[in-house]
């Protein structure tokens, strides 16, 4: 048996300048965590020759082909796996439409177990090249590279895309009081509502193609993201959620289903009680609310919005790991 442990993440400034329809013609670049909260992929040989995915369904078949959960079913192909083999997973956070990139840290994540299946290592590029490639180019989802590539490489990165495809990651250097306080003072709240990102990130590109505007607020949330690298890189977190506050205004711009009239209110009643700056996370329309605030307003604004959840987190230095080998799980 084999487990992987892969983080979730927080996406800080410049999502959306990851899709190919921006980076393709221009160079994209976001500021991005892993945070302390994982997908665990369990890889087990089967006693027959039948595969068993078990996920929020369970599937038991023949073939790779006859797979109906698409990940999975192309993550074998790539990796050359064809039967005996079963596959479960759990996720510490609810794995779907919540904004902190399950999809990306299920495909890495269930690559490197496979990997350590057949008895190999795989590294963190190989990692992110290949969800990406299952993704976006077998699986046809209109997403973008950062998550699969802050989900195989962990740590607080400054990732840049290019238009040829290749990928820049880079850790942004500041000194670990500053990272410790960068923690202190951001508070992340559940909303409870959970979205397709598939169909924003759909109209986002569509939009992105054919609208300059949209393409001069996704180049700005560029800018604003080498703005936050250099901050950091100083150790100033004064501006850190003026930052925030600035993306937030520039990605609610770029297409209709990132936020709603609740998510508008929390988050104008969040900066009524101290909160500086924030965004909803990932695809927007709901999930997770991020916020910016001085640590001792942390408690006035979990009072002002009672219908958020807290949930305590931290960065996260490491990428996908594998956690747990029995070796007689091994295949040659």
């Amino acid at each position: 048996m084999i487990i992987s442990r892969t983080p979730l993440r927080i996406s800080f400034v410049g999502g959306g300048s990851d899709l190919p329809a921006f980076y393709e013609r221009e160079p994209g670049a976001v500021v991005s965590t892993a945070i302390n909260k994982y997908i665990y992929i369990t890889v087990n040989r089967k006693f027959d020759h039948k595969i068993r995915a078990s996920y929020s369904r369970t599937e038991i078949v023949d073939s790779v082909d006859e797979l109906q959960h698409e990940l999975i079913r192309e993550a074998l192909k790539v990796t050359g796996i064809e039967r005996a083999i079963e596959i479960t997973s759990i996720s510490d956070i609810p794995s779907r439409g919540t904004g902190l990139g399950s999809s990306s840290t299920y495909t890495v994540g269930l690559l490197n177990a496979l990997y350590a299946y057949k008895g190999r290592m795989a590294g963190a590029e190989r990692l992110a090249r290949e969800a990406c490639e299952i993704e976006i180019e077998r699986c046809g989802k209109p997403i973008g590279k950062q998550d699969q590539y802050i989900a195989a490489y962990g740590g607080l990165k400054y990732i840049r895309f290019y238009p040829d495809g290749e990928v820049d990651v880079v850790p942004i250097l500041c000194a670990p009081q500053t990272r410790r306080e960068l923690q202190r003072r951001l508070l992340l709240l559940y909303t409870g509502l959970t979205r397709r990102a598939d169909d924003i990130l759909a109209e986002q590109s569509r939009n992105c193609a054919m609208d300059e505007t949209k393409r001069a607020s996704l180049r700005r949330m560029v800018r604003l993201a080498e703005q936050m690298v250099e901050a950091l890189g100083r150790n100033e977190l004064d501006g850190f959620g003026e930052v925030l506050h600035a993306n937030w205004l520039e990605k609610r711009r770029l297409a209709s289903g990132i936020t709603n009239p609740d998510i508008d209110r929390w988050y104008e009643t969040a900066r009524a009680h101290g909160a500086i700056g924030g965004k909803i996370l990932g695809a927007g329309g709901g999930g997770f609310l991020l916020l910016y605030a001085p640590p001792e307003r942390h408690e006035e604004i979990c009072r002002a919005l009672p219908e958020l959840r807290p949930v305590p987190f931290r960065f996260e230095p490491q990428g996908s790991r594998i956690i747990y080998v029995e070796e007689n799980g091994y295949v040659s």
